[in-house]
């Protein structure tokens, strides 16, 4: 019979005995071994306690131990015949808030404690908001140090009346109340005889008995890849650890962010192969099919697939000294996929003591808010509600490397949700209107105009954000092709909307039928055997699909011109970013609007890096190896 394992997390006021409570709990069930319980007896005797000290039991460090306070999270583990348990110690300080959500990320369960003396504190109201917000499945809220009140009933029932008004308007999932007093042991391991008007389970026996995995999501298979396992030239390989769901042999998946798909053909581990794998467990699956998949792809099960999105809705807990900074770009880490991000905007600050929420113009340490992220590449997540494990995140500061905040993600930022699937819309209207209209391409063939012409026709499609070099590398590319006599046509977005586009705006939807019209202008010059430059932002990748979709196979090129956004902060030359930083301008790609990176571009050339002369030379050569032009 396996034994289930439960983690649960202490948090409350300063003083409020959580530490105590914990070392109750492993003296009172003999986890300690006899060593550590005489370690502790010296050390109270020598600084004149009364009494055994418990809370040393957890208080590791020598700060924690002077000053009788839990400073760092303090994992402890412990077992029962019935149950095996992870304890997350957190401290109670306001400063420490962000320790609290460490060590509650992955808990199932929170200890609230509540000094009897002292009744519901600030810090009380704080962490019960910060376990519904982190969608703790089950709270309980032990009411601490009874024996210093006499063991009143009416002080608990206040105390229960007030704190369950609260958190109620939090919509908690499940709430337990118990009197305990974790120095005398009271309701602890041990029924109390002090206590006869309680009725209740003690705290171990809840403990032992609660619902385990009640926050575990059974259903949604989601296996982000850790690293590709190649020992030999017959053995591929994808290690990692399933977050949610499960998955036997002969299921169909899908690769994210490619969305190739294949079957599962094994699943591997170092103690053999297995015919069914769930969440938690940590394992190598193999495909039926050889594809391409690296560290930070996901797989997920054909039909159940997860959202995708480059702007995301979410709530954060900052977690820095160094306040929010809107300008700057973070590392966003989301299960094994990393990825840079902006907060494009900070919609509110919540007072964690009222519960209200507040404009703000950024957050400070322990600060909680509601923000909107935008990502250069997208992600697969789920709602936090529904999957804990798919739907957090952290960022981390590119410079130090400190992890700044963590969040949860609520979905996908409500001023893109009407913009999805718009292009796609209308081209499925446009394909319905197009079956009856003959395409007349002239009198003479494509191929008849290539040899006239001495060159293939091809699209060459730049794309890269506002000031990466694409016109520039473009026109430098035109130019030479020139001195080659080849036939050429260049596009670029001023260029059309001084006519073509000119009835458009520069709202999403407006900026994706600029793109479609690009690329019906870019068939039709391919369609008479001309080299097609078309240097446009086009950051979804759906645009650049269907541009490549209107062109035969091996005539269409896609171009990233790559550059590391601070460089272009910096360059900035028509002011463009600095003005969408200031909130002047909106919409703009890369800071309050998203980038897609191409993921199978034909080339990928590094204007920060490489001069406009190397990178036309490249490009050169990739045309004579497809022999789109002849060679020098």
């Amino acid at each position: 019979m396996t034994v289930e394992l439960l983690r649960f997390t202490t948090a409350g006021s300063v003083d409020d005995g959580k530490s105590t409570l914990i070392g109750r709990l492993l003296y009172d069930t003999k986890s300690l071994f006899d060593d550590q319980i005489a370690q502790v007896e010296q050390a109270s005797s020598a600084r004149g306690d009364e009494y055994v000290d418990l809370a040393l039991f957890t208080d590791g460090l020598r700060a924690e131990r002077e000053q009788k306070i839990t400073i760092d999270v303090a994992y402890r583990y412990f077992a029962t015949p019935r149950r095996k348990f992870i304890i997350a110690d957190t401290p109670g300080h306001i400063q420490y808030t962000r320790n609290m959500v460490t060590g509650a990320s992955t808990a199932e369960l929170a200890i609230v404690l509540i000094d009897a003396r002292k009744g519901v504190q600030i810090q009380s109201k704080r962490h019960g908001f910060i376990a519904t917000l982190l969608r703790i499945p089950h709270i309980v809220v032990a009411v601490n140090k009874m024996d210093l009140v006499d063991y009143d009933a009416a002080i608990y029932d206040r105390i229960v009346e007030e704190y369950a008004s609260f958190i109620a308007k939090l919509n908690p999932q499940d709430v337990t109340f118990i009197p305990v007093s974790a120095l005398a042991g009271d309701n602890v391991v041990a029924r109390s005889t002090n206590m006869p008007w309680y009725k209740g389970p003690t705290l171990l026996h809840h403990l032992e008995h609660v619902n385990v995995g009640a926050s575990q999501n059974s259903v949604d298979f989601r296996y982000p890849v850790q690293y590709v396992l190649r020992p030999n030239q017959n053995f591929r390989g994808y290690a990692g650890q399933i977050v949610s769901g499960r998955i036997r042999p002969g299921e169909e998946i899908v690769v994210f962010p490619s969305g190739q798909e294949s079957k599962v053909k094994e699943i591997v581990t170092f103690d053999g192969k297995l015919e069914e794998a769930k969440a938690g467990d940590s394992v190598a699956l193999t495909l039926e099919d050889e594809l391409d998949i690296s560290r930070g792809d996901m797989l997920v099960r054909k039909g159940n697939l997860p959202q995708k999105s480059n702007d995301i809705d979410a709530t954060v807990c900052w977690m820095s000294e160094d306040p929010l900074d809107l300008s700057k770009t973070y590392q966003l880490q989301h299960t094994t996929r990393h990825v840079r991000a902006i907060v494009s905007k900070l919609n509110y600050r919540i007072d964690v003591n009222t519960m209200h929420r507040e404009a703000a113009a950024t957050l400070g340490l322990n600060d909680i808010g509601r923000i909107q992220l935008t990502t250069t590449q997208p992600l697969f997540y789920d709602h936090y509600a529904l999957n804990r494990m798919t739907g957090s995140f952290i960022l981390i500061d590119p410079v130090t490397n400190n992890t700044v905040a963590a969040g949860m993600i609520r979905g996908q930022s409500r001023e893109v949700d009407a913009l999805l699937d718009v292009t796609s819309a209308e081209q499925a209207i446009r394909r319905q209107r197009l079956e009856h209209v003959v395409w007349d391409a002239g009198g003479l063939t494509v191929d008849q105009r290539e040899r006239l012409n001495g060159h293939s026709g091809a699209v060459l499609w730049f794309t890269g954000l506002s000031g990466s070099g694409k016109s520039t590398i473009a026109k430098h590319l035109e130019h030479r092709l020139y001195e080659r006599g080849v036939h050429t046509m260049f596009l670029e977005g001023h260029i059309l909307r001084r006519g073509l586009s000119g009835d458009l705006g520069f709202e999403p939807a407006d900026r994706a039928e600029n793109i479609r019209r690009a690329a019906e202008v870019a068939a039709i010059g391919f369609s008479h055997a001309s080299l097609v430059l078309c240097s446009f932002i086009s950051p979804y990748e759906r645009d650049r699909a269907y541009a490549r979709s209107i062109v035969p196979a091996g005539r269409f090129f896609e171009i990233y011109t790559k550059c590391d956004l601070e460089v272009l902060k910096r360059r900035d030359p028509k002011g463009i970013y600095a003005k969408a930083l200031s909130g002047e301008i909106k919409h703009v790609t890369g800071i309050t609007a998203p980038y897609e990176e191409p993921q199978n571009p034909e080339i990928i050339v590094e204007t920060d890096v490489d001069s406009p002369d190397v990178i036309v030379e490249k490009l050169l050569k990739l045309l004579e190896e497809a022999r789109i032009i002849p060679g020098a």
